[in-house]
């Protein structure tokens, strides 16, 4: 059993009763919400008489459902208004922050609570968002819930959960040159499974993860969900701080050197126990992309897709469900692969470095013939960063769509979905079968810059080519 961890001490202060049966009531310090888990959860509340218990420790944003070309009120898609109307509606009456559309921080859930400092070390934090993990790169302990705990939040600001074990993720060397955070951790799921994290919360440690940015933290954060842990988080240190100080809702003056100490409290002691250990080396991670119909089943942009017989017993059924799904051919390359929608964003890499890092590979170059490629950026805030940086020309010159913020294609519960058989080359974070809004529609996973040398060449491309020629 784990001991001393940040997971532990965590879980320990915030742990308001044990419960029949050996689960914790853990009271949740921050809860988020947007217009698509949250109705019912309301409803479900006046059903029974109930008001929200801690209504300043719920904040509410919009972004699932909201189109990313035209936010006009009232939306065209009736059902789309009806969702935001009743947000709006639920927040007014139970005394909720909003940050809707035009606030100047309305955006992804794990986007926005983050960069406005409401995210903070040592918080429980949970959504009705299975990205919820997003937020335990600050050293938070982060779950994303169903629209019945969405209720039972509202309604008492405690969750009922079983304590989880732990397992360290070390990583130890450095990324290369065009291989980013997104590659790390398709890594780690490819390596893990996406099943290996069922049970844990993963704890991702080592001088990788120590140089890697907030930004780039809160990438491999929020894919833990993909490999089955209910959390991941990192240990804050100097650049979680630096990221936090000045931000709107962190703390100040006094305030702020009372909770950096209190912070570094909390992280995992040298002595600590975890239940499980991981050792990998980031020196021998390339550019990564998904070939199958999972997150797990991705190769470096080197590899040809995996034949039935490399694979173990157990993997290979769902591997040849991919195949046929993908139309693509066993121990062929996954490099040179045709595409036909390129997007950039989501809460995976939706943010200004994401912006920053595809900006890089577009400039100067221009989008393949037939090729749709859009840029959505993940709040309001980061479009308004990227304005300022000249990024969005950047993409309009080299012919892709600049957009609103929003969820977007990620999964396709607004207007930006993939349309029949076409394949999209997504630096979002699930490839399941119609994920991208299209019931035969195929998704390759990868990172912002690798979706950018994607939509410059019309195929899936090593985007350490496209760097090599820029420099």
């Amino acid at each position: 059993m784990s001991s001393g961890t940040l997971f532990d001490k965590v879980w320990d202060l915030h742990q308001v009763a044990k419960l029949p049966g050996g689960s914790s009531q853990l009271f949740i310090g921050l809860h988020l919400i947007h217009e698509v888990t949250s109705p019912q959860a309301f409803a479900a509340l006046k059903d029974k008489g109930l008001n929200v218990f801690c209504p300043d420790r719920t904040v509410a944003t919009v972004d699932h459902i909201v189109p990313t070309t035209n936010q006009n009120r009232p939306f065209s898609d009736p059902l789309a208004e009806e969702m935001l109307v009743t947000l709006e509606s639920n927040c007014l009456n139970h005394d909720i922050k909003l940050y809707g559309i035009g606030s100047g921080h309305q955006g992804i859930v794990h986007v926005i609570a983050p960069e406005l400092g409401l995210t903070q070390p040592g918080m429980t934090i949970a959504c009705g968002d299975s990205h919820t993990s997003t937020h335990g790169a600050f050293g938070a302990i982060a779950f994303g819930v169903g629209t019945s705990q969405v209720r039972d939040v509202l309604a008492s600001q405690s969750l009922a959960m079983n304590k989880l074990k732990v397992r360290r993720i070390f990583v130890e060397g450095n990324l290369n040159e065009g291989v980013y955070a997104k590659d790390l951790i398709l890594h780690i799921i490819r390596e893990l499974g996406v099943k290996g994290g069922v049970g844990y919360a993963y704890e991702f440690a080592g001088p990788a993860i120590q140089a890697l940015s907030m930004e780039e933290r809160m990438t491999i954060c929020n894919m833990s969900i993909e490999g089955g842990a209910r959390c991941g988080y990192i240990n804050p240190d100097e650049v979680t701080f630096e990221y936090l100080q000045g931000r709107l809702c962190a703390p100040i003056e006094d305030s702020w050197n009372r909770a950096t100490n209190w912070w570094r409290s909390l992280c995992s002691e040298e002595n600590a126990i975890f239940d499980d250990e991981v050792l990998l080396n980031a020196a021998k991670i390339a550019p990564t992309v998904t070939w199958g119909i999972t997150p797990g089943q991705s190769i470096s942009i080197d590899e040809n897709i995996p034949t039935p017989d490399c694979l173990e017993q157990s993997d290979r059924s769902i591997a040849e469900e991919g195949y046929k799904y993908m139309g693509l051919r066993p121990g062929t390359p996954i490099k040179g692969t045709p595409v036909d929608v390129c997007f950039i964003g989501s809460c995976t890499n939706g943010r200004i470095s994401d912006l920053q890092a595809a900006a890089k590979i577009a400039k100067g170059q221009n989008v393949a013939r037939g090729v749709k490629a859009f840029v959505v950026p993940g709040s309001e805030q980061v479009a308004q960063e990227a304005k300022a940086e000249r990024l969005d020309e950047i993409f309009r010159e080299a012919g892709f769509e600049w957009r609103d913020p929003g969820c977007s294609m990620c999964l396709a519960m607004n207007p930006d979905r993939l349309e029949g058989r076409q394949i999209s080359a997504s630096s979002s974070n699930r490839n399941f079968k119609g994920r991208q809004g299209s019931s035969s529609g195929r998704t390759l996973l990868m990172s912002p810059a690798m979706v950018a040398a994607a939509a410059i060449t019309g195929e899936v491309t090593d985007v350490r080519i496209l760097l090599n020629k820029a420099l």
